[in-house]
């Protein structure tokens, strides 16, 4: 969510930096006292992810706990990173506040100004370029609206809520470049303390050279700024390989020079006893690593490893590392993320600063590296990102990855934190209904016709009924829509129901009643980022209002074998919302429809199937992805068919719900119960 403006441009940033952090820090110091209140901001679990095929792990996934009930889950999370940390430091009934949990924090906040973060979709007959949605453009725009002081006013309050989420041992290391990174870095000082600033860390990011003008040098690395919360953190030294040379001359060898060679062939180089004690001394002269000079001085001995004519020294790291190399050159996943880490640079963090089994977070979650290599790493993971397309690329990688069972988060009642941020913590819902009938253009009912400030008009006789940001909008709302388009003030032709958030089997509903005399829109979710922006100045023609997404399905096949039970669930229709209502290009808005009329399934990213749905959780226990190999070939199309094998036998009816996610990240799922 945008944070207040820094002061007017008018003074120097140095002169703005005290008024920043000042501002920054009471920013946070509000989200921390609001912590224990009924408002409290909490995480919903969209998707418990198993991504192993395999039929004990879809076991797992049948019998998993609830949203955060019992065992650790990693966790993605979708939606602003300052919402985020205030709902892990908060808790639930599930889930205990984060608060001094976290051993480790990476983040690499955007920090070129002039980026826009498209967002490249391949379609049958060509790509087309998303914009960033609106609500991540006005995140984006505030971050950048003044400049660098803009850029610390939205990073300073999020630093202080990582501090609270950091253990005693913990660590935070923030990525950065040259534009915005010793600026950074004062506010670091401000927030972590001076005296717990442990190095600059300089990533030589092309150790083969770099281009550069010719009236400057070459811009060559990044910088990783490393600070500890306390003088008790956690680090182990890390070590790089040093490579030196036996030169062969005449078939015989040349040895380095200060590397020598035991009588058990082992090759080695000394250096003074330095800080060792007497007891140590003792230790390393029992594993044979301790060489006495003629003058009775004492060396320790390291040893090198021989391959080839080479030899590999494990030299102790320092705060210069030119040994890892850009993602494109690297072997990395090439997740066409355009600002993706190099899993090396993440790795060697992880291991000097997180212990084995220690939680690792990352607010700015990009391509998810983060998450990936702490997977591999065994170390648990939190990574939250306000772009679709980020989370949608975090996902699918870490699906790839055959990762542990994880949960897909979102902010609970964002438009209901979003309103109390732009109409004031005493909004009423009544307050922000009244302002949805406005921008819709419906003229509201006098009060005693309206109690609940909710119900408009617009001609010819068309009832509206704005619904709450607090409730899913389903069947239960569509049926007293109905009611009331009979006897409302002696009925109407019509009812147009708006909403925020609607109940997953919302296109069955709608498709089951078959009322041509009612229609359901979608309120948009930036509404509120839009009203910030603008206020009162807010007008009705430049709010679009959408029709809903639904996805159908084919009859759902269910066997009983001696191995346990089949299902084939296969995918039949896929309908967009309004290609109006997203942020194309003109030309590409008729691309989309041409392709959505054509091979509507073309549109789909991602689905999954969870096979007993309680209604609460989604445990998906099959995944399929448009460039998933393991399933097929075909870039461009998911496959449309999946058979879950070996689930166990159960004696009733099964819920299966179908999940499925569109190029443009927007969701639909529907619900059937499956008879044995």
């Amino acid at each position: 969510m945008p944070d207040a403006p820094p002061p007017a441009k008018a003074r120097s940033l140095l002169e703005l930096l005290p008024d920043i952090v000042r501002t920054g820090k009471r920013r946070a110091e509000q989200i921390l006292e609001g912590l224990d209140g009924r408002s409290r901001i909490a995480l919903q679990t969209r998707e418990l992810v198993i991504p192993a095929k395999d039929a004990a792990a879809q076991n797992l996934a049948l019998h998993a706990p609830g949203a955060g009930v019992g065992a650790w889950m990693n966790r993605l999370i979708y939606g602003d990173n300052l919402l985020a940390m205030a709902a892990l430091l908060a808790g639930d009934a599930h889930t205990p506040s984060l608060r001094g949990k976290i051993d480790l924090i990476y983040i690499d906040p955007p920090f070129d100004s002039k980026a826009d973060y498209r967002t490249k979709i391949t379609l049958p007959g060509g790509d087309m370029e998303q914009k960033p949605t609106v609500m991540e453009q006005f995140a984006y725009s505030d971050t950048w609206e003044e400049g660098t002081a803009s850029y610390l006013a939205m990073i300073v309050p999020r630093l202080c809520l990582m501090r609270e989420l950091l253990s005693e041992q913990g660590s935070i290391y923030v990525h950065l470049d040259r534009n915005v990174g010793h600026y950074v870095k004062a506010t670091l000082d401000e927030v972590f303390g001076r005296d717990n600033f442990r190095n600059e860390i300089i990533w030589i990011k092309n150790s083969l050279g770099a281009k550069g003008r010719a009236t400057q040098y070459p811009r060559n690395y990044e910088s990783v700024f490393f600070y500890s919360k306390s003088e008790s953190y956690h680090f182990e030294k890390q070590f790089k390989e040093e490579i030196s040379y036996i030169e062969i001359s005449n078939g015989r060898e040349k040895l380095p020079t200060g590397v020598k060679i035991d009588d058990q062939g082992r090759y080695y180089w000394t250096s003074p006893k330095g800080d060792y004690t007497d007891e140590s001394i003792s230790k390393l002269e029992l594993e044979g690593r301790v060489e006495r000079t003629k003058t009775g001085n004492v060396r320790i001995k390291f040893f090198l490893e021989r391959r080839g004519n080479r030899l590999i020294k494990q030299a102790i790291l320092n705060d210069t590392w030119d040994d890892i190399d850009l993602v494109f050159r690297s072997s990395d996943p090439q997740t066409g993320y355009g600002t993706q880490k190099p899993e090396g640079l993440l790795e060697r963090i992880f291991r000097a600063s997180c212990p084995s089994g220690g939680v690792v977070a990352d607010f700015f979650g990009g391509s998810g590296t983060t998450a990936a290599v702490a997977e591999r790493l065994g170390r648990r993971w939190i990574t939250s990102d306000l772009g679709k397309p980020a989370c949608m690329i975090m996902r699918k990688r870490l699906i790839d990855q055959n990762a542990q069972p994880f949960f897909h988060q979102a902010i609970g009642d964002y438009q209901v934190e979003a309103a109390r941020s732009t109409l004031g913590r005493s909004f009423l819902v009544r307050d922000l209904a009244a302002i949805v009938l406005r921008l819709y253009g419906a003229l509201p009912f006098a009060p005693e016709d309206n109690p609940g400030r909710n119900l408009g008009k617009v001609a010819p006789r068309t009832l509206v009924l704005v619904d709450s940001p607090q409730k899913l909008t389903g069947l239960a709302t569509l049926n007293k829509a109905q009611e009331l388009r009979a006897s409302h003030l002696g009925g109407w032709d019509k009812v147009v129901v708006l909403g925020w958030n609607f109940t997953p089997d919302i296109g069955e509903v709608i498709t089951s009643l078959d009322d041509p005399k009612l229609e359901v829109l979608v309120i948009p979710p930036d509404l509120l980022d839009q009203l910030k922006k603008k206020g009162e100045k807010l007008t009705a023609d430049a709010v679009r209002f959408s029709s809903l997404q639904y996805v159908t399905i084919k009859p759902i096949g269910r066997k009983t074998l001696p191995s346990g039970e089949i299902l084939t669930v296969e995918l039949d229709n896929y309908v967009l919302l309004s290609p109006d209502a997203l942020n194309l290009e003109v030309k590409d808005k008729e691309r989309l429809r041409a392709v959505a009329d054509r091979d509507p399934l073309a549109l789909v990213e991602y689905w999954s199937v969870d096979p007993d749905y309680d209604g609460e959780v989604f445990r998906s226990v099959w995944q399929d992805y448009r460039g998933n190999t393991a399933n097929d070939d075909d870039p461009l199309h998911v496959v449309t068919k999946a058979q879950l094998s070996g689930l166990p036998v159960k004696a009733g009816p099964r819920r299966v719900c179908v999940r499925v996610v569109d190029v443009f990240g927007f969701e639909a799922e529907v619900v059937k119960e499956v008879a044995p």
